[in-house]
């Protein structure tokens, strides 16, 4: 059963801080996951947060730290000394550490790690704040287990005995050579059933997937997925076994994509929580809002230019916003699904074909869909044949148009490289709104001749 933080929970432990009662507040936290301490911290004011960060043991704060949200792990760092941060930092893997190292100024960066008591641990924090963080060197941790080619397995065995004591968790073991180029994998039932006086450049496997330093995040993370990586790891230029990444980051990474695209989706252009600023969010938002607004004018233009459509068949007019939100529906969807298959890198095959589908598809849809508008259309709001069916034809050929627009946008912006979530916002809604409105005023003019 999931351990649940309610109201009451909270309210005790914030007496025992007023109260100063430490020992209340160990026992209380005293089995708790750090996830959900994270997740406590989360709901307390910044002191309050502090004051548990340090008065627990740094060996579970750290992790807390580590789950914390950004704004609130930007606060609680501020309340602590760059003594007591390293303190956190000495009990991290080198990954979360550097990315914690990163939230801060350039001057405490440099007390902080003057601070590191493991002079290698800081050292190697120090290489990976090197890299941007948007790359595989970014969030690769040094911390893993390596074997030597030509050691044998009771060699191999022994140095994995040192190595395991800095790693939290073995997913692999990799087999470098003298220059520490990474050669493959070595299974762990290869070396227990093997003997022990055999070299280990004989039961390794050398088939083994990696990704190099400079690799962009969301290309690990299609790796790893398409492979069910547990872990990777990571070379160098020169094909040196330089770190590895672990699920857990790359579950991060794919997080932050989905997030990121979907603001875009909503027309946000920013990175932005709930929690910013009113300035913060409207730079976010207002742009799209602009585009919105200049669209909105371009369909009142359109629509003024067919004055005379209005004094002869005011019922066109009834149906405009039905036609403008089944282009701006029919874009969405197509554009999504493009979208989808771009970022998980399944659209493969002829554009051609695709067209050929999206069309064939569209067609289906709109027959079906303009069918029924036609049957309401004369049958309960009693049109006339000909006017229905420029409605219909209308329908049909929008659909047709605005699903071909929602395919290839987002397609071109990939090949350019723009975010292709892009195509899933307002851009896509606004520009098929103006395009639906156009069709159907001409469509309609060629039909019924105003």
């Amino acid at each position: 059963m999931p351990f649940e933080i309610t109201k009451e929970y909270i309210q005790e432990i914030q007496e025992f801080i007023e109260q100063s009662n430490n020992k209340a507040i160990l026992d209380l936290l005293e089995e708790v996951h750090y996830a959900d301490i994270a997740e406590i911290i989360e709901d307390l004011e910044t002191e309050e947060g502090i004051y548990l960060i340090k008065l627990l043991d740094s060996d579970k704060t750290s992790d807390v730290i580590t789950e914390l949200d950004e704004d609130t792990r930007e606060k609680i760092l501020k309340g602590l000394s760059s003594k007591e941060i390293a303190d956190e930092l000495n009990e991290l893997d080198t990954d979360d550490a550097a990315d914690i190292i990163a939230e801060l100024s350039e001057e405490q960066k440099e007390e902080v790690i003057s601070h590191i008591e493991d002079v290698e641990h800081a050292k190697e924090i120090v290489e990976l704040l090197r890299y941007d963080e948007d790359t595989a060197g970014g969030l690769m941790a040094k911390e893993l287990v390596k074997v030597n080619e030509n050691w044998n397995v009771l060699t191999c065995v022994k140095e994995m005995r040192a190595q395991a004591e800095e790693v939290t968790r073995v997913h692999s073991i990799y087999v470098v050579d003298d220059n520490e180029k990474l050669k493959g994998r070595l299974s762990l039932k290869d070396l227990l059933t093997t003997s022990t006086r055999t070299a280990i450049k004989d039961v390794f496997i050398k088939q083994v997937d990696y990704v190099n330093v400079h690799d962009k995040a969301e290309d690990v993370a299609r790796v790893m997925q398409k492979y069910d990586l547990e872990a990777i790891p990571v070379v160098d230029e020169m094909g040196r076994l330089v770190g590895r990444i672990t699920i857990d980051d790359i579950v991060d990474v794919i997080k932050e994509e989905a997030e990121k695209d979907y603001q875009l989706a909503a027309g946000i252009s920013q990175d932005v929580e709930a929690d910013d600023t009113i300035w913060e969010l409207t730079k976010a938002r207002l742009p799209w809002l602009i585009l919105a607004l200049f669209g909105g004018f371009v369909s009142v233009s359109i629509l003024g230019g067919f004055e005379t459509a209005m004094e002869k068949f005011p019922e066109l007019f009834y149906f405009t916003p039905l036609i403008a939100a089944m282009a701006g529906n029919v874009g969405v969807q197509s554009s999504a699904i493009v979208v989808q298959g771009l970022a998980n890198d399944s659209l493969r095959g002829s554009l051609w074909k695709r067209l050929l589908k999206e069309v064939s598809l569209s067609l289906l849809n709109g027959l079906v869909l303009s069918a029924i508008l036609m049957s309401i259309g004369m049958y309960f709001l009693g049109f006339d044949y000909k006017l229905g069916l420029t409605i219909a034809l209308a329908l049909i050929a929008v659909i047709i148009i605005a699903s071909i627009i929602g395919t290839f946008v987002p397609i071109i912006l990939d090949k350019r490289g723009i975010d292709p979530a892009l195509a899933t916002g307002p851009f896509i809604t606004t520009s098929n709104d103006i395009f639906g409105i156009l069709i159907y005023f001409l469509i309609a003019k060629l039909i019924l001749g105003f």
